[in-house]
């Protein structure tokens, strides 16, 4: 019976984070899309937006080096990439701000809160 339960439990943690495989490639477009972001909101001095990036990434992402991957692979280069344009302006905090709440609106519908924390 232990046994049973013990395997119920462990089906419920571990069952996927989205239903298809096309889903899930979905989620980590935008989870990277989000560390794209992240990045070039650091390099912008937007601590703001990065940190709101950060936080939907952890609220919603689930639990597994995939996704922590994605996001800190695609952070590295926004960030890296922003230093070398040179005098390229950064965007506006109303861009940033803009592309936050789509990626977020888009996030919330590929990975829920809720179905992330079971994870």
């Amino acid at each position: 019976m232990k046994r049973l339960t013990l395997f119920a439990a462990f089906c419920f943690l571990a069952g996927p984070a989205v239903a298809t495989p096309q889903a899930a490639a979905a989620a980590i477009a935008t989870i990277g899309d989000l560390g794209q972001l992240n990045g070039q909101a650091l390099a912008c001095g937007e601590m703001a937006t990065a940190g709101e990036a950060k936080k939907l990434v952890i609220r919603h992402a689930p639990k597994s080096r995939h996704y922590g991957e994605a996001f800190e692979e695609q952070t590295n280069a926004a960030f890296l990439a922003q230093g070398q344009k040179g005098q390229a302006p950064c965007p506006s905090a109303a861009t940033f701000a803009s592309r936050l709440g789509e990626l977020s609106s888009r996030l919330q519908t590929l990975l829920p809160a809720t179905q992330a924390a079971g994870q």
